[in-house]
């Protein structure tokens, strides 16, 4: 019985607890362009181009805008990214906000719970963890 604890303690711990939420945007297929409204203070150093790269591949134009710019795009793109470290940084954070005329039209979320504990794939690159968020984001 012990054995079968200690087995079961040891799955628990390696096993990478990730939370995702989104509302998926409405009308998708009406995006055309996405400002994307850079934040300085985000030092994860491939989000916006893994972003990017996914509304891309939703065939949705970016361009990355300051906030003073951004009152001049229909559809804008805020969002927030925290690193961890555990012998090398980590994504273990991130929200993407899509706004249209000052109203939230989409949100996404991905967070690491326990910042992935002893999992090995918390480590994963910023890639692997947002692609399925922002196509889940932009499902159609």
């Amino acid at each position: 019985m012990k054995k079968f604890a200690l087995a079961a303690m040891s799955i628990a711990a390696l096993t990478a607890c990730t939370a995702v939420q989104v509302k998926p945007v409405t009308g998708v297929a009406e995006l055309k362009k996405v400002c994307v409204v850079s934040n300085p203070k985000v030092i994860v150093e491939d989000f916006v181009d893994v972003v990017r790269d996914g509304f891309s591949r939703h065939s949705i134009a970016t361009d990355v805008v300051s906030s003073e710019a951004a009152g001049g795009c229909d559809v804008t793109l805020t969002y927030t990214a925290l690193r961890s470290w555990d012998m090398a940084p980590y994504l273990s954070h991130a929200e993407l906000r899509l706004w249209r005329g000052g109203m939230q039209i989409g949100y996404a979320e991905y967070h690491l719970r326990g910042k992935g504990g002893f999992a090995l794939t918390k480590w994963q690159g910023t890639k692997a963890k947002m692609d399925p968020v922002i196509d889940q984001l932009l499902a159609q």
